[in-house]
């Protein structure tokens, strides 16, 4: 009878760790999973990135007791193709999703080559694009549900129809449907916040992946009055600063400051912090309407560092070093495998749905990481108020992008731009602002680099219009 006791209990042991339940696999070191992210807030928009006039203390707070990524990337330079590659962990060639409203924005008579544009959708037939994410596509929920996970979005989705097997998929943390919309609006980030601190008492008993996507700091650009109010008094302290400062903007940048650190004290008031990765980010780079890159080039929409550099930070306790910077480059692909290696949970088929990304889970813990390559691609044109390139042809800057590739290896960024097949090269390390193209100085470095770009182009069916625009009427200056 006592052997037999014994043997139960040691059958106990063994199987305590590991609970079944139904199908799925819940093993007890699994971290919750909290990622929160700000909708087109920029790299220089936070406090420990350097600011001189919007205030992010508890970002800032995050960042002092967690890792902060130096040199973090979105899969793409806007928001619906960058949150397609978080959610499918594929870059833009494989999800085909470019551009909001599925066309090129700006005025079709100055695009050279021929892609989807206000008079002619379709192109040339070549250029393939959807603002919906197929829903055959396994998503971070979908990856993560069988691994025991409660899997839960609240705020901006911008990926089409599907839900892609979210357990609570809710747009304003009110019970909104899936693609209702909420820029500009004052109390949003209130709501979310609330929703997903409920979220968070409600789950602690079960591991959990809450998906905080905040429609702020988007534009148009409005806030509550009182925080308003806070930043003009601000503004008038000095007499002069760097920037003309918006403090409307300002306060949309402390809503989301102030939703981070409300979600941070309610894990810890849930006794969850120890086991909760909480990760803080941006889904591509600052607005050029709305605030200032410097002294990054370029805004959201293109592919300058202004566009696609954005604020990382990690923490996690006990296994994230305080205080701990990484300089490695890490992009939106890489966030599947990452959270499939820190859940236990299964990557989906290859053959099906390819991984571009890599596990950067070794970063976190100090660990180096293989040296890759990391890419974007862009087949359409962008205008905007930061303009980096001219029309073709002419001097008459227009577009905050171009048809393009771009490709980040070690410290070194190789452009390509196929309006005219120019290559740029830039070292980002040494000039964070790209104010000088070294590509004739370095052939072979450029020769080296484009044949994995193209390689890469070719390996992901990346479309790259190549029809001159039968409509194209560049100004005579």
């Amino acid at each position: 009878m006592m052997k037999q006791s014994i043997n139960n209990l040691l059958f106990a042991a063994l199987i305590i760790p590991i609970i079944l339940i139904g199908a799925t696999t819940v093993q007890a070191d699994q971290p919750n999973i909290v990622f929160i992210m700000a909708d087109d807030l920029g790299w220089a928009d936070v406090g420990y990135n350097g600011t001189e006039f919007y205030e992010t203390p508890n970002i800032d707070a995050l960042s002092k007791a967690g890792m902060t990524f130096s040199n973090s990337y979105p899969g793409a330079a806007n928001c619906l193709p960058s949150r397609s590659c978080i959610m499918s962990g594929m870059y833009t060639p494989r999800t085909k999703m470019w551009q909001p409203g599925r066309v090129a924005k700006g005025n079709p008579a100055l695009m050279r080559l021929l892609v989807p544009n206000e008079s002619k959708k379709d192109g040339d037939g070549k250029i393939r694009t959807t603002t919906q994410l197929d829903p055959s596509i396994t998503s971070l929920a979908e990856m993560l549900n069988p691994a025991g996970y409660k899997t839960i979005h609240f705020g901006k989705w911008h990926l089409g129809r599907d839900g892609q097997g979210f357990d609570i998929n809710d747009a304003s943390g009110q019970g909104a449907r899936l693609n209702a919309q909420f820029y500009g609006d004052e109390n949003v980030a209130q709501w979310l916040t609330d929703a997903a601190v409920k979220s968070i008492g409600e789950n602690k008993d079960q591991p959990f992946f809450l998906y905080l996507c905040h429609w702020d700091v988007h534009v148009p650009i409005n806030a509550r009055q009182e925080v308003v109010q806070k930043y003009r008094e601000k503004k008038r302290t000095k007499k002069q600063w760097s920037q003309d400062w918006d403090p409307v903007y300002a306060a949309m940048v402390q809503a989301v400051d102030t939703s981070v650190g409300a979600i941070w004290q309610a894990l810890k008031d849930n006794g969850l912090e120890e086991n909760t990765i909480l990760i803080f980010t941006s889904d591509n780079g600052g607005h050029g309407g709305a605030t200032w890159n410097a002294p990054l080039k370029g805004s959201k929409g293109g592919f300058y560092e202004g566009g696609i550099r954005v604020p990382l930070v990690m923490h996690w306790p006990d296994k994230i070093k305080a205080r701990s910077g990484c300089e490695t480059p890490v992009t939106g692909v890489d966030y599947m495998p990452t959270f499939a290696e820190l859940a236990g949970a299964e990557l989906p088929d290859p053959k099906r749905q390819p991984q571009d990304g890599v596990s950067i889970v070794p970063l976190m813990t100090g660990k180096p990481i293989t040296e890759r390559a990391i890419y974007w691609h862009y087949p359409m044109y962008l205008s905007g108020k930061v303009m980096v390139k001219p029309v073709f042809g002419t001097k008459r800057m227009q577009w905050r992008a171009t048809p393009c590739s771009v490709m980040r290896q070690g410290d070194w960024k190789l452009m390509q731009f196929f309006e005219n097949n120019a290559i740029e090269l830039y070292n980002v390390k040494s000039d964070i602002g790209e104010m000088e193209d070294v590509s004739k100085q370095h052939p072979e470095k450029v020769a080296r680099m484009l044949k994995e770009l193209e390689a890469w182009q070719v390996e992901t069916g990346a479309d790259i219009p190549s029809t001159l625009n039968p409509d194209f009427a560049p100004p005579s200056s």
